[in-house]
Formats: structure tokens, C-alpha cells, sequence
């Protein structure tokens, strides 16, 4: 599998030398950027496939840079950040980035991070993008043509609203997606009655979906945050 291109924007050179000499060590091909108007510029150039960003940037807030990334590109970005509040991680998830990754981190949590994106990447890849594919992860079959999911081969007995979360969830998979994102998606609001809800019905979808809800294998629960479905 080939490397990814991966676009480091970091304005504290230290940071940058860390993270640039760690990706050149395991051979992947990287640009940097030290400030957003350049990440912008190295972004639309060079079409990354994956972007490491800082948010602290000197001109620009980094949740600016995800914003107008996603106008035209939905490369994944992995957020390097000293910001640790779930507030600061909630506005970048919800601005389009695909991880967040908290400073001071180790590179070997640095390079998983990767390793899962990578995945994802190729994943994506070798999907098509037409509405008639079949999503599987594991034991779990969604067919979205027919509008209907299967477990271990049976048929799963699903509400319109935990198939519409599950099919979000697996067009999504191996991404954090954060309450707003959630229930804006499948009620076109946040309300908190709303958030509410959703807790309720991932509890109900879990139970048909996973062996152990206490222990799920297929949707992972981010504190304060969201729901990621995992690539089994």
C-alpha cells in the first residue's frame, strides 16, 4: 500500500521538526505549512491526502482552515492541538475534521492515528459512490438500494430512525461525529430534546447490533462528544 501525502501545518518549529521527522523515519511523503494561508495554498496545490493541523496558527484559526477545506475537498484532517476542552474539539469535529489529537502526544499514537486514516483512505477508495453499494463491516450488511441492514445474514428489524443513523454512521466509518452533527443530520436540528433522543435510539440500535452493548464492536461512544462507528 503506498504511503499517503500528508500536509503538516504547525507554526512552532520544534512541533513541525517532530512531526515531519517522524513521517520522514517511516517513509511517507509530507508537506509543511507554518502558517494557514500557506496550508490553504499547499492544500488546493497539491490535493494531500491527509492534513495534520494545528489550530493555533499565527493569521488564521485552524477551524477557519477546516471550513474552507471542506468547500471543495473532503481530504481527512487530523487536528494536532494544545486546546484540550471538549468545546474546542466539538467545534473542529463539527467544522469537518476527522480526528483530534491532543498535545503533547507520542508519535507512536501520532502514527496509529494514521494507520487508521490510511485505512480509511483505501477503504474509501474502493468504494463506489453510487447509492446501490453494499456497506459491510464485520458480521454487519448494509444495502442501501434496498434500504435494509443484515447481521451474521439475518435481516435486521430497525426503526426508520436507527437505520437512518446507522447508514450515517457507516458512510462515515472510522469518524467522530458529534451530537450537532448527529441530530442535525437525521432531525435537521440540535435541539437538546433532540440529543436527548439520540441517546435512546443508539441504545436501541445497539442492542440490535451488537453481542454486548456494554462492550459494543461496532459504535464507539465519545464522551461529551459524539459516536464513531469502527471498521471491524
Amino acid at each position: 500500500m503506498n504511503k499517503p501525502l500528508i500536509l503538516v501545518v504547525e507554526d512552532d518549529p520544534s512541533v513541525q521538526n517532530l512531526i515531519t521527522t517522524t513521517l520522514k523515519a517511516h517513509d511517507y511523503h509530507y508537506l509543511a505549512a507554518s502558517n494557514g494561508q500557506s496550508a490553504i495554498l499547499e492544500a488546493s496545490s497539491h490535493n494531500p491526502d491527509v492534513v495534520l493541523l494545528d489550530l493555533g496558527l499565527p493569521d488564521l484559526d485552524g477551524v477557519e482552515i477546516i471550513k474552507k477545506i471542506r468547500t471543495w475537498s473532503n481530504m481527512p484532517i487530523i487536528v494536532i492541538s494544545a486546546r484540550s476542552e471538549d468545546t474546542d474539539k466539538i467545534e473542529a469535529l463539527d467544522a469537518g475534521a476527522d480526528d483530534y489529537l491532543t498535545k503533547p502526544f507520542s508519535v507512536e499514537e501520532l502514527l496509529a492515528r494514521l494507520r487508521v486514516t490510511q485505512r480509511r483512505l483505501l477503504m474509501m477508495q474502493s468504494e463506489t459512490s453510487s447509492e446501490a453499494s453494499v456497506f459491510v463491516n464485520g458480521q454487519l450488511r448494509i444495502d442501501y438500494a434496498a434500504g435494509c441492514a443484515f447481521l451474521d445474514g439475518e435481516e435486521l428489524h430497525l426503526t426508520p430512525i436507527e437505520y437512518k443513523l446507522l447508514c450515517l454512521l457507516s458512510r462515515n466509518v472510522g469518524k467522530v461525529l458529534t451530537h450537532t452533527f448527529i441530530t442535525k443530520s437525521i432531525w435537521g436540528s440540535n435541539w437538546d430534546s433532540y440529543i436527548a433522543s439520540l441517546r435512546v435510539f443508539m441504545a436501541t440500535l445497539r442492542k440490535k447490533i451488537e453481542s454486548k452493548p456494554g462492550s459494543p464492536q461496532y459504535i464507539q461512544t465519545h464522551i461529551g462528544v459524539g459516536y464513531r462507528m469502527v471498521k471491524v
